[in-house]
């Protein structure tokens, strides 16, 4: 449900336009509400899990993202969508760690929880490539709405089976919430979205978009301050003085960006630049999210046996140069043409994403494995934030500089072609070869990370 919800909604971005009268600084805010929950109360979800209960806190978000799914569905205007995809967000961010947590707790035993986790993610690998096509379906026959509505049915079969067969379990020693740091996160990143987002539209000189930034750049500067200061932080700096750590996160936030921020504008080329309907858009963007979920299961693989540097490297590479091609297709380059750039996307960045994941947990001790994961997701996510916000500033200062929504987007392929590559060639240079056991991974992109307590499931060692 959980990443179904990020592909699907970018299938209903051209019904939604039309239908709700919005113009794309408001599709943004309908993608990015979502993403920007998701990304800051992340490890807050996880920590809850173990603090209060995996089975309630899992239960809590399939409540609160079944009723604010339910609302998106019914909303009259872009504001009321909006404000229930900000709901939608915080139900996600406390039931996908939590379900992760629960599948920890259930198998103890070692190989039997790497097989469990591998087909959470093998799960959230067909909600990820199910999107587009069960979007286009959907929208197609009922409109945009049906694409929310559909969680409902689901998340109330969730909620009576998940009441009846969970067990709780807890982890006593779980560290207590960083109220403080979760919400400095939230409101600063929340306010550099503000202004990259409005910037197009209000002017990057006026006055709430400098603001904006400014706010941004205080209170983020106050939640590094405060989390240098507590014994328990939402996100611990002394991680960052591991230069494979630091590295492997910043790649995974160009990866979250790049790919999150191009995927913002598939449908919208197909749909609003060739004229293809919404159910044959959703097909033609296939190529991206399949390439993915058949390459991420093998990539830790790969990069065991030929090394995690040549295979981040030569995956951002890929993803960086599909996109750079992405920026030269026109509104009569014909499909033949193009689904090979979007198949080129999703197998470079199928080849980083795990690897990442497991530089990240393999830069830290065995006992913050989980924690270092969790940190990896929320980076990636944060990523996909920055992505949708900057891109579409792109596409929309382009425009209002005369140039046509066509031009704006081969900008935006562009750049985010550029900026991955430009990540390829640093990663390269500052990363030295790994141990094998730091590339393994149970396989498909997962949405959100395990909590801070959870054993190290993503990566079998040894």
């Amino acid at each position: 449900m959980v990443l179904l919800d990020n592909t699907i909604v970018g299938a209903a971005l051209p019904d939604m336009q039309r239908r709700l009268h919005t113009q794309l600084t408001g599709l943004q805010w309908i993608v990015d509400a979502y993403v920007l929950l998701v990304a800051m109360l992340l490890l807050s979800g996880g920590v809850f899990a173990d603090r209060f209960g995996r089975k309630r806190v899992f239960l809590a978000g399939v409540a609160v993202f079944t009723a604010a799914s339910a609302l998106c569905s019914l909303a009259p205007s872009v504001g009321w969508l909006i404000g229930g995809r900000v709901v939608q967000g915080i139900g996600a961010a406390a039931l996908s760690p939590a379900s992760l947590a629960l599948l920890a707790a259930a198998y103890p035993v070692p190989r039997e929880r790497i097989k469990a986790i591998g087909l959470w993610a093998g799960f959230s690998g067909i909600g990820l490539a199910a999107g587009p096509v069960v979007g286009g379906v959907l929208i197609d026959a009922f409109g945009w709405p049906a694409i929310f509505l559909v969680n409902v049915p689901i998340g109330v079969v969730l909620l009576l089976v998940g009441l009846r067969s969970l067990e709780e379990t807890r982890n006593p020693n779980a560290p207590a919430i960083d109220v403080p740091g979760t919400a400095l996160s939230v409101l600063g990143v929340g306010a550099m979205t503000y202004g990259l987002i409005e910037g197009g539209a209000r002017g990057w000189t006026s006055p709430v978009i400098l603001g904006g930034f400014a706010v941004a750049v205080v209170l983020l500067a106050a939640f590094i301050a405060v989390e240098a200061r507590r014994s328990a932080p939402i996100l611990p700096l002394r991680l960052f003085r591991q230069r494979l750590f630091t590295v492997s996160n910043t790649a995974m936030v160009v990866v979250g960006f790049a790919l999150m921020g191009s995927s913002f504008f598939f449908s919208q080329f197909f749909v609003d630049v060739q004229g293809s309907s919404i159910l044959r858009a959703g097909l033609q963007t296939l190529p991206t999210s399949l390439a993915m979920v058949i390459v991420s299961p093998v990539a830790g693989r790969i990069a065991a046996r030929y090394g995690f540097r040549i295979v981040v490297t030569a995956g951002l590479a890929v993803a960086g140069l599909g996109l750079l091609a992405l920026g030269m297709v026109h509104a009569d380059t014909g499909y033949g043409n193009v689904w090979w750039r979007l198949a080129l996307v999703g197998v470079g960045f199928g080849l980083t994403m795990s690897p990442l994941t497991g530089a990240a947990i393999q830069a830290v001790s065995p006992q913050e494995g989980g924690l270092a994961s969790g940190i990896s997701s929320t980076t990636r996510q944060i990523g996909a934030v920055l992505g949708v916000a900057v891109l579409g500033a792109i596409v929309r200062t382009r425009q209002s500089g005369g140039a046509s929504f066509e031009v704006g987007l081969n900008s935006a392929f562009v750049a985010a072609g550029g900026i991955t590559v430009a990540t390829a060639v640093l990663t390269g240079l500052w990363l030295t070869k790994s141990p094998t056991r730091a590339a393994s991974s149970s396989g498909a992109p997962e949405p959100t990370g395990p909590s801070r307590q959870t054993p190290q499931p993503l990566v079998p060692r040894g």
